[in-house]
């Protein structure tokens, strides 16, 4: 019985431990630098199952290509509209900042609300495809237990649904 009370305490005190961590930021992590649109395409693929992009199939041979492949954005009206829509919508979602706007890209860190991980994703007009490309992925961790996955379909359905 007392192995059992040690064992409980011992794991109360690192939940107590990691919420408090987040809770000061120490679970951010750090903003890449290597984010924006560079020939025609997002950044690449995470190695780790936390992050989806639109431009998976791209990365053939990748080992997180399936995991990571989601569907791009259908346009309202024209890029710069769409882009614009997106941008009120991310406004509009909690945890959400917007960093860097302009006609044809978007770039917004999500924070989660307990631990504080910070999620970087990317909306680009892709003139070529005619149609948003997305990327989501987390900073840290080797999963996002679909976190990003979800975001970005949320995020598609209030597109969808905007007149």
């Amino acid at each position: 019985m007392l192995v059992i009370k040690w064992i409980v305490i011992v794991v109360l005190v690192l939940v107590v431990s990691a919420i408090v961590a987040g809770q000061l930021g120490m679970l951010q992590g750090s903003a890449p630098t290597d984010l924006g649109v560079r020939q025609g395409k997002l950044k690449g693929l995470s190695s780790t199952d936390n992050s989806v992009s639109s431009q998976a199939d791209l990365y053939p041979d990748h080992p997180q290509r399936k995991y990571s492949s989601i569907a791009p954005l259908a346009l309202r009206t024209d890029g710069p509209a769409t882009i614009a829509k997106l941008k009120g919508i991310v406004e509009g979602m909690d945890g959400a900042k917007l960093i860097s706007h302009a006609p044809d890209y978007l770039y917004a860190q999500y924070t989660t609300p307990l631990m504080k991980y910070v999620d970087d994703v990317e909306f680009w007009f892709d003139p070529t495809a005619n149609a948003i490309q997305v990327r989501s992925s987390s900073r840290l961790g080797k999963s996002d237990l679909g976190l990003n996955r979800k975001r970005i379909e949320a995020v598609r359905g209030v597109l969808a649904a905007a007149p």
